[in-house]
């Protein structure tokens, strides 16, 4: 049986449903929004909105689950990987979709579990925009959707019977279309933006739904297709070269950290009476 730093609760699977249906709103309203409600009456003001929005959300999620039991040997392992992923990020910055964090997130989620996975996807994108200047608007669906696809490795099926090749395989898959999904989402972030600056693949306020879709499609294959190939053919060999030593040293260090031990402390209810001296035997100055 696998050792995880977190098990989810009630309330922390209650959270992260609650903040899953208002991200995939914050996301997705262009396409659902219809022609006669108010977002999309003000559309360029929507993002800002949700941008508002979801840091909220999110710390209420981190803090729902840290509630459940992070304890300060899973806060030091969240520090040590969320300052690891943050410090790779910026190897790939500008470079095609070079982007090697994403292989760790990918083998963090699936060794510590996804309520770790999202906590940690979403620390590790805010740490990583603090030290590469990145803040702005996107940086909290940056968060959300980088705690999404961590969170999804932790929910990959078989997590104690999967070993070898085999995993390494089911995480490069996991890992290639969770890349182009990531890119995808944000993606859906960043469209409302250019309206009017192509009428071909921008957004259309109160358009049907499926020519929004054909115009955000050809959106991403123009803007994104090769940022997002290149973020997974990146995943994927990393992954099958370097997934195996690195999974091995995750669960050995969860091995150690005994994340689900109790802690006790030795003699916290006082000496035992046999173990108190006889002070009646002890000579004393008038007795010699």
């Amino acid at each position: 049986m696998s050792v995880r730093p977190l098990r989810l609760g009630p309330r922390s699977v209650a959270a992260l449903v609650l903040v899953g249906a208002i991200g995939v709103v914050a996301f997705g309203w262009p396409l659902l929004a219809d022609d006669g409600s108010g977002v999309t009456a003000h559309a360029q003001d929507a993002p800002l909105l949700f941008a508002a929005l979801l840091p909220l959300l999110v710390a209420v999620v981190v803090a729902t689950i840290a509630d459940t039991g992070m304890d300060a040997k899973a806060v030091a392992m969240l520090g040590v990987l969320a300052a690891a992923g943050a410090a790779l990020r910026p190897l790939g910055a500008g470079t095609a979709g070079l982007e090697p964090m994403f292989f760790l997130m990918v083998l963090s989620g699936r060794v510590l579990g996804p309520g770790f996975g999202f906590v940690l996807g979403a620390v590790t994108m805010f740490a990583s925009a603090l030290l590469t200047g990145g803040v702005g608007p996107w940086m909290p669906f940056q968060m959300l959707s980088m705690g999404w696809f961590t969170m999804g490795a932790g929910l990959l099926p078989w997590a104690d019977r999967l070993r070898g090749r085999a995993e390494l395989l089911v995480l490069a898959v996991y890992g290639a279309l969770a890349a182009f999904a990531y890119g995808t989402i944000m993606n859906l972030q960043g469209w409302t933006y250019i309206g009017g600056l192509s009428s071909g693949i921008s957004f259309h306020p109160g358009d049907p739904v499926h020519e929004n879709l054909v115009r955000f499609l050809a959106y991403c294959a123009a803007t994104s297709l090769g940022w997002d190939l290149g973020r997974a053919v990146v995943t994927v060999v990393l992954t099958f070269t370097l997934g195996g030593t690195l999974l091995k040293a995750l669960r050995r260090a969860t091995r150690r950290a005994a994340f689900e031990a109790q802690v006790t402390f030795e003699g916290s209810a006082g000496p035992r009476a046999d173990e108190v001296p006889d002070r009646t035997s002890v000579p004393c100055d008038g007795d010699e």
